[in-house]
Formats: structure tokens, sequence, C-alpha cells
């Protein structure tokens, strides 16, 4: 795919419009859970009902984003991105208009299709917008965009409530969306590939469908547990609905999932490594908003506020990344940034109690500067290993890995704060009710410790939640330390040339992406 010459400074405010669309996505992402006590409250929804609330949102976008990364190669990725935008603005409106939980989660999951229409094509468009020189700052500017929106989620969700009601969470998507919507429309170019081949439907159906069952039965583990009938059932379907498309592509010149493109070491060894930042991400994302409301009372508001250093070292990540990388390579910048995610697990991991703000603030900016210098060269390594005709199938499998692993964090690492908490958790001489209510969460504990008068519950519950906590980043902390060695073993260090473009910078510092 070849840069447009006569876009010139339009492809700026194109660029600002992919920009807002990725930070919307991202804003969904977290902004519904600070509002589900008034769903709760407003639609009648049981503990269920409010966890499918945000699961529709993610299943549907984990399972639909493969496709549409398809569907974009074959129909025209601007089409498929403005189409992904229209459909996400109509699901905002239902979700916020809905007056039972059936039709929110309903909703949410409208909104989960137009997010998986949206986020593969928002990278596999930058080919057409800029050149080798200028694609790395495109990447970087798309990933804070990314970064801002999982902690302005909960902050900007908090200030809605404060003035509106729990519609507000979702209404804020119509003024960003429509003006994404036509930034996209009237600036981006239309590509498409003319050889593409023909949309596999059976594939993609399999493809979205196993992915699906694989989330649901992370999602539902924890809660149903690991050896629950419906869970195991939605494991054992996820294996042969993958082998289906895997046999239809064996053989064929042009497959149209892509899924032989993983076989590239450029392409899939950087892919794996940005599943694995999206698994770390996520579970700090996932444990310390939970600490700071649950364990020290911060709102929702001030919650997002003490999430900002996250963002900040990512930012400035943005910034010194590329020279580093014309420096000495991705694959040893790629490595650095991991190393610094498994350090500050290993400082977050010494959370106690009574630990300030100030050690929170530290470690979350390290984490954003590891995390901004490990993804950014990876993400832009993948994007250009891929040839010209395969970059919306490519984008979409890269981020279908990505929003998996992050969904697989959760799961896995909720599961093992749960269990952590409820074998720490001290609930001598309680009654049978009141224990086991207190063992569902910190917050129920406090709510018994309020109601009973047992101060020394809330002390414990503090303490067991936080053990767990510093147990769950322990395992990050292993899992960055694990990707960075991957990295230095798996990644290139000089990358090639794709349809006469010369990509990533070699060690001498003098190459291109």
């Amino acid at each position: 795919m070849d840069v447009d010459p006569g876009l010139g400074p339009r492809r700026w405010g194109a660029l600002g419009a992919l920009a807002l669309a990725t930070f919307v996505l991202a804003l969904d992402m977290t902004i519904l859970n600070v509002a589900l006590p008034s769903i709760a409250a407003d639609l009648k929804a049981d503990t269920g009902g409010q966890q499918w609330t945000v699961d529709a949102f993610l299943v549907v976008f984990a399972s639909a984003m493969l496709p549409a990364g398809m569907l974009g190669d074959r129909f025209g990725r601007r089409l498929t991105l403005v189409t992904g935008l229209a459909v996400l603005l109509a699901g905002s409106v239902v979700g916020a208009l809905a007056d039972g939980p059936g039709l929110l989660i309903a909703g949410r999951a409208v909104m989960g299709l137009g997010a998986a229409l949206v986020s593969p094509l928002t990278v596999a468009v930058l080919p057409a917008l800029f050149g080798p020189a200028e694609r790395a700052k495109a990447i970087a500017a798309l990933t804070a965009a990314f970064t801002a929106g999982l902690p302005l989620g909960p902050l900007v969700g908090g200030w809605l409530l404060d003035r509106y009601w729990w519609g507000s969470v979702l209404l804020v998507n119509v003024p960003l969306v429509l003006v994404a919507l036509a930034g996209c429309a009237l600036l981006l170019p239309e590509t498409r590939e003319r050889g593409a081949p023909p949309v596999d439907v059976l594939g993609a159906a399999c493809v979205a469908g196993a992915l699906g069952a694989l989330c649901h039965g992370l999602i539902e583990g924890p809660s149903l547990g690991w050896g629950a009938p419906l869970v195991l059932a939605s494991w054992a379907a996820a294996l042969p609905l993958l082998a289906v498309p895997a046999a239809r592509e064996r053989g064929r010149e042009r497959p149209p999932l892509g899924l032989g493109l993983l076989r590239d070491p450029a392409f899939g060894g950087n892919a794996l490594i940005g599943a694995l930042i999206s698994f770390i991400l996520a579970g700090l994302i996932f444990v310390l908003p939970q600490y700071l409301q649950a364990v020290h009372g911060h709102d929702a508001f001030g919650t997002g506020l003490r999430l900002l250093p996250l963002l900040a070292g990512v930012l400035v990540a943005a910034r010194g990344c590329q020279p580093l990388v014309r420096q000495f390579g991705p694959r040893g910048i790629v490595a650095t940034g991991l190393a610094l995610l498994s350090f500050a697990g290993i400082q977050g991991s010494t959370t106690e109690v009574g630990s300030g703000y100030g050690l929170t603030a530290i470690w979350l900016t390290v984490a954003g500067l590891g995390a901004g210098l490990a993804l950014l060269p990876a993400t832009e390594a993948a994007l250009a290993a891929l040839p010209s005709d395969r970059s919306g199938t490519g984008s979409g499998l890269l981020m279908t890995l990505r929003h998996v692993g992050g969904a697989i964090c959760v799961a896995v690492l909720g599961s093992l704060l749960a269990q952590v908490y409820r074998d720490r958790l001290d609930t001598d001489g309680l009654p049978p009710a009141a224990a086991e209510a207190s063992r569902e969460s910190v917050v129920a504990a406090h709510a018994v410790a309020g109601n009973t008068g047992r101060t020394t519950l809330a002390d414990s519950a503090d303490w067991a939640f936080t053990h767990g906590m510093s147990v769950t980043l322990y395992v990050c902390s292993l899992t960055a330390l694990g990707g960075a060695l991957l990295a230095g073993l798996l990644l290139p260090q000089r990358r090639a040339v794709r349809s006469g473009v010369t990509t990533l910078a070699t060690a001498e510092g003098d190459a291109r992406e």
C-alpha cells in the first residue's frame, strides 16, 4: 500500500480522527464500571446482569475483530471503519436509553461489534497516510490515545455520575464518535486490496465463535468454577471451531483469514509480545483501581486521577522511543521496555495497606514507560512485516491477539486475586451468611463490617486484598520478565523490505521502518 501523495497536511487531521476513535474504544472499556451500582438500582440488574453489561462489549469486541480486518481488505478500509463508528454510535444510544438489563446488554454487544470494526482498521490505514519516516509517530499517537482512554474512563464516568444519570456514561460517546466519524469520512483515503480473496463467511464465523466461547469460559470460570460444565463446554467448543478455519486455510495461496501470517517471526513474534503487554497492563489496571477505591476509599474520579502516571510514562516513551530504536534496534528496546514492566510489577508487589500514594505513582510511571517502549516498536515492526495487501487482515489478527490477552489476564488474575483474598480473610466468629458475603469481595467485607461493627473484619479484608494484589502484580512481573527473554530470543533485529518499503531501524541506526 503506497502513501497517497495528494493528502498533504490532511493526513494529520485524519490521524487526529483515528486517535479520537481509538480513545473512544479505550474509554468504553472502563467507563461503565463506575456506573454499575446505579445500573443495579435503576434497572434491577443482578450480579450476573451487571457482569454481562461489561463483558458483552468485551466478548463481541474480541470475537469479531479478525473478520473485521478481512472485511476492510475486501470492501474498503475507510468504509469498514466508518461503518463501525456508526454501529458504535447506535449501540451507545440504545444502551443509554435501555429500560432493563437485557436491552442494555444488547446495546453493549452492538457497541462491541462497532468497536471490532474500528480497532484493526485504525492501524491498517496508516501505511496509506504516512511514509516509513513518520509512521512510528503515528503509531505512538494511537497508542497514547488508547492508553489515555483507559484511566480516563473511571475519571470521566465518575464526573458524569456526580451530575447526571447512569446513561450519560454511554451518551458521552455521541459527540466524540460523530467528530471521529466525520473526520474519517472526509479525510481518510479509501484503500482496499483489489485481489483480496473472497470473504470466508464460514471461517470468519468459526473464528468469532471460537473466540467468543473462549472468552465466555474465561469470564464465567471464576464465578462458576473452572470445572463447571458450562465453562468446560465453552472451551471444548472453541477447539473444533478453531480447527475449521485452520483446515480451510491450509494449502491456499492467499488464505482469507491470514492465520499463516503468525509463522513469520517478524509479525508473529511481535504480535505475541503485544499480547503479553496487554496481559500485563490489563492486570495492573484490573487490581489497582480496586485497591485505591476499596482499601483507601477514593472515589471513581480520584481513582482516575491517580492512574494518570501510567499515561505520563507512555507519553514520555512515545516521544523518546523512535530515536532509541534507530540507535539500538527494535529488539533491544522491546526487551528493555518489558524489563521495566517487570521492575514496576516487583515494586508494585511490595505495596502494603498503609503504603502512601508516592510508591504507587512511581511504579505506575515506570510501568507506563516500559509499556510504551515495548509496545510502540513491536506494533510498528508487526505492521511493517505485513505485505501491503494484507494490512487489514494482519491488523485484525494483531489486535485480536492483544484483546484476547487482556481478557485472559482479567479472568486468570481475577481468579487468583479472589482465591488469595478468600484464603487470607479472617471471618472467625461471623455468622455463616455474613462470612460468605465477606468472602465475595473487599467491598462486601467492608459493608458487613459496617453493619456488624466489626472493624477487625475491615482491617482483615484490606490486608487480604492487598496481599492478593501483591501476588497478582508479582505474576505480572514474572510474565514481563519472560516476555523480555522471548523478545531477545525471537524478535529479529534487522527488518526486511516489504513492498518496496524499508522497515524498522537496524542496530546501526540508519534504517527506517
